[in-house]
């Protein structure tokens, strides 16, 4: 009987170990959520035109565990009039939970040596997201706005407004989904 009770008793050990090992590596409610469209790897749509690259891709993708949600994109512009070569525009974007669960925020760089402070709020309806720069008043404000559209490409529009000024577009585009 002892053999018995003792067969029990590791049994039932071993099930509460395995239940809190599953609750713990189960995930929680997933706060990337609002902003797992965006995840994937996205070519540029563009035909060129002013404001509009000729070429590029946008890559979105979870790093350290995902604890960020990483955007690296790269845009090349064909030549100007008088010009030999045209422009490549990099970017990398770092996108971060805020503890509060009231959205995220992110930082921008790029390779002509803009940093953008962006605060994320929780996105009013799906696949669609705005970040908003974070600017003393006496700074140009940012705003970069993803929509999925009902081709299940995705709008990406970038605004911009001078001190005290009003939001204008600046560049948009439309990416699709690679496979």
């Amino acid at each position: 009987m002892r053999v018995f009770g003792g067969i029990i008793v590791l049994v039932l050990a071993t099930a509460v170990v395995a239940a809190v090992v599953q609750a713990a590596g189960a995930p929680e409610n997933d706060v990337w959520a609002p902003l797992q469209f965006l995840v994937g790897t996205w070519s540029g749509v563009g035909s060129g035109k002013p404001g509009e690259a000729m070429t590029g891709s946008t890559t979105f993708s979870y790093e350290l565990d995902r604890k960020v949600l990483v955007r690296k994109n790269r845009a090349e512009y064909p030549p100007k009039p008088g010009q030999k070569t045209g422009q490549v525009h990099e970017d990398l974007l770092v996108i971060y939970p805020q503890p509060d669960s009231a959205g995220f925020k992110a930082v921008y760089f790029d390779n002509e040596g803009h940093v953008i402070n962006y605060t994320i709020p929780l996105p009013s309806r799906p696949d669609y997201v705005i970040f908003d720069s974070e600017a003393p008043e006496k700074s140009p404000r940012f705003q970069l706005v993803y929509e999925t559209t009902k081709e299940g490409l995705l709008s990406v529009e970038f605004l911009m407004a001078p001190p005290g000024g009003e939001l204008r577009s600046y560049t948009k585009g439309v990416l699709k989904r690679e496979k």
